[in-house]
């Protein structure tokens, strides 16, 4: 199993600092990011982490801010403890409600997802979980074959089955991800999601008619031709997990690939993108 380090960095001033080392810590390939009132949390693969280079940035030798970091490694700890202590459910409108099984079913609510995590991604929280969630209400996913890439707790290829997908891969490289995906999915009575131990090299031979894909900015760019090759003529394919700065390479990278733009939303300056092979 992969393990992660937590880097919390201090900026001062904390604005407009944090938005500029976080552009600086996505260009590098930091996978995801928590905003502190200090400044920022940055997550990276522990194999991937480099001291020199993360002290090469110019703000460590800015007489402008004033920018220092500790790292700790992220543990697998209980979640199921911290979530009855902080969570509160996730609210989409009123189309939909995700919530752990410790809160009251609502049922003002069209759609309503039960999830439990194992780690501190997945909880439906995040921007781009809400963006890509409002964004599957736009597709029609009756009777398609979706996969869910980098899915996490598998909120996302839940909500595919109950938006009427027939048949859902959900696809992650974490171990931890895939047994959480499966244990939701059951919560969810979502049987026809199937999850599955893996990256974007298991994919070539396989076909979808919705892929789903909310990673980050360097592994949507890397995968994009692997992803266009196992989508159907006329399928869609929604990307998020980058920023409104991470936009034109994005965009780029998709029409290189043949794929027709047709909308985006943005929250935070995270952004959702969709896009269509014709």
């Amino acid at each position: 199993m992969k393990s992660y380090l937590v880097i919390d960095l201090k900026i001062k001033p904390v604005e407009p600092g944090r938005d500029i080392l976080l552009a600086m810590l996505d260009a590098l390939g930091y996978d995801s990011f928590e905003e502190t009132p200090q400044g920022l949390k940055a997550y990276v693969e522990t194999a991937d982490f480099s001291p020199e280079e993360l002290e090469s940035l110019p703000l460590f030798n800015s007489e402008e801010f004033e920018l220092s970091y500790s790292t700790e490694k992220l543990e697998t700890i209980n979640w199921n403890e911290e979530w009855e202590r902080n969570y509160e459910p996730v609210r989409l409108g009123n189309k939909l409600l995700i919530r752990a099984p410790f809160h009251p079913p609502q049922g003002e609510f069209e759609h309503e997802i039960l999830i439990e995590p194992k780690m501190s991604f997945g909880t439906g929280h995040h921007f781009t979980t809400r963006l890509m969630a409002q964004a599957m209400f736009s597709l029609d996913f009756q009777g398609k074959k979706v996969l869910d890439m980098g899915t996490g707790t598998g909120i996302l290829a839940i909500l595919a089955q109950q938006l009427g997908a027939e048949d859902i891969e959900a696809i992650d490289n974490f171990e931890w991800a895939v047994e959480n995906t499966a244990e939701n999915a059951e919560r969810n009575q979502a049987h026809k999601v199937k999850a599955e131990l893996g990256d974007a090299t298991v994919l070539p031979g396989r076909k979808y008619q919705i892929l789903l894909a909310n990673i980050n900015r360097n592994v949507l760019l890397e995968d994009m031709k692997t992803y266009v090759d196992t989508l159907e003529k006329g399928g869609d394919l929604l990307l998020s997990g980058f920023f409104e700065h991470d936009f034109a390479l994005i965009d780029a990278e998709a029409q290189k690939q043949g794929l027709r733009f047709v909308n985006k939303i943005e929250e935070e300056r995270w952004q959702c993108c969709h896009y269509r092979k014709d």
